[in-house]
């Protein structure tokens, strides 16, 4: 029976033999195979004054030839955190060409300092298995919350997929693990909950009548959430050049996001469902039209609702120092910018749209989101669909312009 061939990606064992020079000096020559990934193997040798100095000359040279990615050195007995460390060197990577947010980045790195290398970090990758796993996230469910757990289990899932494709584990045990409920979680969370058609004109209403909420351009910008349904970031986001008056409809194209040492950006979309076109009331067309038009020649590239330098806002900033306040005053503590998201996707279901057709607005993959975290109920049909007519004709004009 013939030898066995090296697995791809390994080299054999490294032989050393003596050699004596013409001058009678006496040395080293070692000799080890390398087999690719490909299966085309490398004849390496190299000399050294010693034995060892000939071995250890042939392991440099064959990882000189090794090309090398994030974690082709693990193995079975690596540590948990070498593992974590080499998956979030490449999830960045990608980050940085544009196949996840940066924002992204920031949160799983966060999440893998505060919550599961303190656990998991000190353990080599053989000895997490799914009782330990489990364990950290059942902990984490009854200290905190199923979404941190959930977060958690998500986070040490990728590793430990990462160890896998990497060949250091067989198998992911965090895949293992039971569906993770909120009927044990210490924070349980709230029910979200829409606007009525009543609550968005009495919105609408006193952001016309607040002189800091006109300084802070919040009575055109809560309308462009209303009649679109973006995320805060999307809303943002949006650059002259993704509004088509004549096709009345606006294009997200990307959304802005806070990353980590570089500031306030804009990146594309989180989805391929997020870059969507969105049809505009016609008194949206209008406030846009009048917007442009106040503002004089505009920079297609530039955003619709800009910082004070023509810039994007920063979403934090725009929240705690304008929306924040502005809540307080209007008697509206609980309505975030998420709520007016809800709120769309409940107006229109009551004005009779499919979930199909309002997953599509909104920008969700799956319909069954839509239908289960975005279709408040009990709202008033008939006022719902005469509310999204109505908010146009009760603004009083553009603020800050």
């Amino acid at each position: 029976m013939g030898r066995l061939p090296l697995p791809p990606g390994s080299s054999g064992d490294i032989q050393v033999r003596k050699f004596v020079g013409t001058s009678g000096k006496v040395s080293w020559i070692g000799r080890g195979r390398y087999r690719a990934e490909d299966g085309s193997y490398t004849d390496v040798r190299r000399r050294g004054r010693t034995k060892d100095d000939a071995r250890n000359a042939v392991r440099a040279a064959i990882q000189q030839v090794v090309v090398r990615r994030p974690g082709a050195s693990l193995g079975p007995n690596a540590y948990f955190r070498d593992a974590a460390t080499c998956w979030l060197t490449e999830y960045r990577a990608d980050a940085e060409n544009g196949i996840y947010s940066l924002s992204s980045v920031d949160t799983y790195s966060d999440h893998l300092r505060n919550h599961v290398l303190p656990a998991l970090g000190g353990l080599r990758l053989v000895e997490i298995s799914t009782p330990i796993v489990n364990a950290l996230c059942q902990a984490k469910l009854k200290t905190h919350s199923l979404s941190l757990a959930k977060h958690t289990k998500a986070v040490v899932s990728n590793v430990l997929t990462f160890a896998v494709q990497a060949g250091a584990i067989v198998a992911n045990p965090a895949k293992e693990i039971a569906p993770l409920t909120e009927r044990r979680a210490k924070t349980k969370r709230k029910k979200a909950r829409a606007l009525t058609s009543a609550e968005v004109l009495d919105l609408l209403a006193k952001l016309d009548e607040d002189e800091a909420a006109q300084r802070a351009d919040l009575p055109d910008l809560v309308r462009l959430f209303i009649a679109t349904g973006e995320r805060r970031g999307e809303a943002l986001g949006a650059q002259w050049s993704d509004f088509d008056a004549d096709g009345r409809s606006l294009r997200m194209t990307g959304n802005v996001i806070q990353a980590r040492g570089r500031g306030t950006i804009r990146n594309p979309g989180k989805s391929e469902t997020s870059n969507r076109s969105i049809p505009l009331p016609d008194w949206c067309v209008e406030l846009l039209i009048d917007r442009r038009e106040a503002m004089g020649e505009v920079d297609l590239a530039s955003p619709i609702f800009p910082n004070s330098r023509g810039g994007y806002l920063n979403a934090s900033n725009l929240t705690n120092r304008h929306w924040v306040p502005f809540r307080s005053r209007a008697g509206y503590e609980w309505v975030t910018f998420h709520t007016l998201r809800k709120t769309v996707g409940t107006l229109l279901d009551d004005a009779g749209l499919s979930a199909r057709q309002i997953a599509d607005v909104l920008g969700h993959s799956h319909p069954s989101m839509t239908l289960n975290n975005y279709m408040g109920r009990g709202q008033e049909s008939r006022a719902s669909a005469d509310a999204l007519g109505e908010v146009g004709r009760r603004r009083t004009g553009i603020a800050g312009h």
